[in-house]
């Protein structure tokens, strides 16, 4: 029996694909679990209009993503860190403190697991901060960090 899988299961494939299996181990398993449909036309037909849709949305998202990309590569935040004599930090600027300076200065917000900092922040300067917007996009940011 062909069935069509709604989730992925081990050993027989991933979440869309259409496999086939004995009759007993697709009614008494795959269908009755609802891990699978059984491959009828119209569900063939329907599983083919949901992978379109998912690519159009898909092909959305990236296109949404490299525009806010370049939106954030004009971007400089501006962040404040203590700082006592001789210009020795306390502590680090934290993706947390960036996503609410940009909440700030640009209104925007950005999920701060998204931002990638290689190490962290400790010292006064001008940074690159990447943020991972999309599988396939990354932007860069500039973060400037002063004293209080």
């Amino acid at each position: 029996m062909k069935v069509i899988l709604t989730a992925d299961v081990k050993n027989q494939g991933k979440k869309g694909d259409i496999v086939e299996v004995s009759d007993g181990y697709a009614r008494n398993m795959l269908i009755k679990k609802k891990l699978g449909v059984e491959a009828t036309p119209k569900a063939i037909n329907d599983l083919k209009l949901q992978k379109k849709n998912d690519e159009k949305v898909a092909a959305e998202n990236l296109a949404n993503a490299k525009e806010f990309a370049k939106e954030i590569s004009t971007w400089k935040v501006e962040t404040k860190i203590k700082t006592g004599e001789g210009g020795k930090t306390f502590g680090s600027v934290s993706s947390k403190e960036i996503v609410q300076a940009v909440n700030d200065q640009y209104g925007k917000t950005i999920d701060k697991k998204k931002i990638v900092l290689d190490e962290p922040i400790k010292s006064l300067g001008t940074y690159e901060v990447k943020i991972k917007l999309h599988p396939e996009v990354i932007a860069t940011m500039n973060v400037h960090v002063s004293e209080k």
